[in-house]
């Protein structure tokens, strides 16, 4: 008997099973040692353990349910998990019988460890409709994932740690997307398929996959998959940026077949002609124009074959029944074998009313060309286009006594400032004393004050060292270096802050100045010239603006006075300015009607000549001909300027501001920017807004 009870002992302990007991508590009763090896205990250690320290998935009330299936079943199997001393979680199957002897009620258990093999299936299983590559199961019991070799390949992983949540998300370019996938997977077991693309150059298109599995209503695992479709994405990219262009062309274009049938068109066709997509969804060229006969079709179609593209004019039909002259390019395309034609269709009616009006205007030029002999006869008197050398023009009384000034100080190194009404032309002053003064082959550095942000303008004016503060990564040279030996010219000086006006005044006395963050005084020769159309004595008065740099700004001043009392410059200003954007807008204009300079000159021009220049640009692109006439561009009001009328430089930049903004739907940098439409550097545009006090409520709120 004790032999036999040996052999038994023997039998099982050899089994190539793992092997339990348990009674009814769920209390180990027996393991033999391939079932402690695996889970790690020693066999005094397992006794003491219970089916809920090796499946913690198990609950009494699950554990009692089992118990009574076994027991009514005599025999079960099972697919379920244990947990090793380590932690560790593994796949079993389980096969069970229930046993009773003397009473004592017990299940016998033989354990069969498929983690391996299971894995591998239930990837199989779980994508094998969406791609068998790259496959990976995470287990949320213990945190541990298992991979594919091509999972890691494509990340050029070496190991399955660098798929774990928290490493996988650092591969791309979105972490904050792949980390939400992943937090809704393990959370509310929401499955997800998504195309993301990984860092890197270059970068890679990556199908991500992931579904939960399940146990009860908790999530316990998630298997996934990873698909490099790098190549397959960038073809749909391109097509996909074809068929943009496409859609957003003016142009109607279609694909017909052989047939006639409407294989593709273009998202104007719809716009444009007034059909629905379901409409031309099996429409045909016949049914499109029913002018169009198949004998037509068919001698068309090889026609286009023949020659390969084909243009000519015809008439297109909306669905309304109206119609429209219209230019069409056939071009004869082959794609698989087959030969289709893709036309683009052109709209011209604008053409064609052009043309017609061009035919109107020839007839009429018999009975203009009277008005035109008048026209000349003024337009021929001499005009004394007195421009001289700074290309300045005048020829008035007044303005010449401000030229006079110009050309005496400029000979000479006296600091010069310039006053003014805004838009008189005081930097075409500057430049005229700077062309005739001795430093006249060396630079002239224009600063504008007004535009520069207060952190900024120290930096521009006198340069700074690498690390002088946040954002200086390199050095920088000032405006008062490069324009040593020349001359610098501080347009808007009523801007500057005043706690920098002292270093100004320093180079003004002494010629020299420090860089921020330098270690060493600069010497410099600049000559000075400053401009502002602010009252700077009433600054002084408020604090704002140095008495002392005043004095050592006014040693000359100049006075530019305003176009309104120069009219009789305005017929020289105009016609310069008509030569000048006729021949950059390639437009043909020679003249200005005697109408039109009566009209230019009745007006006072609070925005002096930039007002006028801008007057007559308007002019050159709304009006056509060889001679300027009066038009919509003209200004509506004259009379006596009012000063109560007349906003102060800062209101004039903020309005204009606020309507570039305006016209760019609040865009300030990029393509099409208010940057790019008043020439600044978009950092800059962005400063002088908040001094400004511009936001987008202030640019939208009317």
């Amino acid at each position: 008997m004790l032999q036999e009870t040996l052999v038994k002992d023997w039998l099982v302990e050899t089994l190539p099973y793992e092997v339990m007991w348990l009674d009814e508590t769920g209390k180990l009763l027996y393991a033999n040692e391939k079932f402690r090896n695996r889970l790690g205990y020693n066999k005094a250690e397992l006794l003491k353990l219970s089916i809920f320290d090796i499946n913690p998935t198990v609950t009494q009330e699950s554990w009692a349910k089992h118990w009574a299936t076994v027991k009514r079943e005599q025999t079960y199997y099972f697919k379920g998990s244990h947990k090793s001393k380590s932690g560790k979680f593994y796949e079993v199957e389980v096969f069970t019988q229930f046993f009773s002897n003397n009473r004592n009620n017990i299940i016998c258990a033989i354990v069969n460890d498929i983690s391996h093999s299971s894995f591998y299936k239930s990837l199989m299983d779980s994508t094998q409709d969406i791609a068998n590559v790259g496959g990976w199961k995470l287990n949320l019991q213990d945190g541990s994932i298992i991979a594919t070799t091509e999972a890691l390949k494509i990340f050029n992983a070496e190991d399955s740690e660098a798929l774990t949540p928290a490493n996988i998300i650092h591969q791309f370019k979105d972490p904050e997307k792949i980390k939400n996938l992943l937090r809704g997977v393990m959370r509310t077991s929401a499955a997800y398929d998504e195309v993301l693309e990984t860092k890197g150059h270059p970068s890679k298109f990556i199908r991500a996959v992931a579904k939960p599995v399940l146990k009860g209503d908790k999530v316990y695992k998630i298997v996934g998959v990873y698909q490099d479709i790098t190549e397959r994405q960038l073809k749909e990219n391109n097509l996909q940026l074809f068929k943009e262009v496409i859609d957003n062309v003016e142009d109607l274009i279609y694909v017909f077949n052989r047939k006639g049938e409407l294989i593709h068109y273009s998202v104007s066709v719809m716009n444009q002609l007034g059909y629905s997509k379901k409409q031309l969804e099996s429409i045909t060229i016949f049914k499109l124009d029913p002018t169009i006969t198949e004998k037509w079709w068919k001698e068309h179609f090889n026609e286009i074959v023949d020659k390969g593209l084909l243009r000519f004019e015809w008439l297109a039909l909306k669905t309304d029944g109206t119609k429209f002259p219209v230019e069409i390019s056939a071009n004869h395309l082959r794609y698989n074998g087959e030969d289709y034609n893709c036309a683009v269709i052109r709209n011209v009616t604008e053409r064609k009313k052009r043309d017609l009006k061009l035919y109107e205007a020839l007839e009429e030029i018999k009975s203009l060309k009277e008005r035109l002999e008048h026209e000349n006869e003024y337009l021929q008197e001499e005009i004394s286009d007195k421009i001289n050398a700074d290309n300045i023009v005048c020829k008035s009384e007044i303005y010449s006594k401000v030229l006079e000034q110009v050309h005496l100080v400029a000979p000479t190194d006296t600091t010069v400032l310039i006053t003014g009404e805004s838009g008189t032309g005081k930097e075409l002053l500057a430049s005229a004393i700077h062309t005739n003064s001795l430093g006249k082959n060396r630079a002239l550095i224009k600063v504008n004050c007004a535009t520069l942000p207060k952190e900024l303008i120290e930096s521009e004016l006198f340069g700074h060292k690498k690390g002088a503060f946040t954002g200086a990564v390199t050095d920088k040279v000032g405006k008062f270096t490069l324009a040593d030996g020349g001359t610098i010219f501080l347009d808007e000086i009523g801007e500057m802050p005043i706690d920098l006006q002292s270093k100004l005044l320093r180079v003004l006395q002494e010629g020299e100045f420090d860089e921020l963050g330098g270690t060493r005084t600069i010497k410099v020769d600049v000559r000075v010239i400053a401009a502002t159309n602010r009252k700077l004595e009433d600054m002084i008065k408020e604090g704002t603006f140095r008495e002392d740099l005043y004095y050592r700004l006014n040693v000359f001043p100049i006075y530019n006075i305003p176009l309104r009392e120069r009219k009789e410059d305005i017929p020289l200003l105009a016609q310069f300015f008509l030569e000048k954007f006729s021949s950059k807008a390639g437009k043909a204009f020679k003249r200005l009607s005697k109408k039109t300079v009566d009209a230019l000159m009745a007006y006072n021009y609070p925005g002096n000549i930039r007002e006028l220049e801008n007057l007559i640009e308007r002019a050159v692109i709304v009006e056509n001909g060889t001679t300027l006439n009066t038009g919509s561009w003209m200004p509506t009001t004259s009379g006596p300027i009012k000063t109560a009328e007349l906003l102060t430089f800062e209101e004039a930049q903020k309005q204009h501001i606020i309507e570039v903004l305006k016209r760019t739907d609040g865009k300030v940098s990029g393509v099409n920017g208010a940057a790019g439409i008043l020439d600044m550097n978009a950092k800059t545009l962005f400063a002088k807004m908040k001094k400004l006090g511009i936001e987008k409520q202030t640019v939208f709120k009317s």
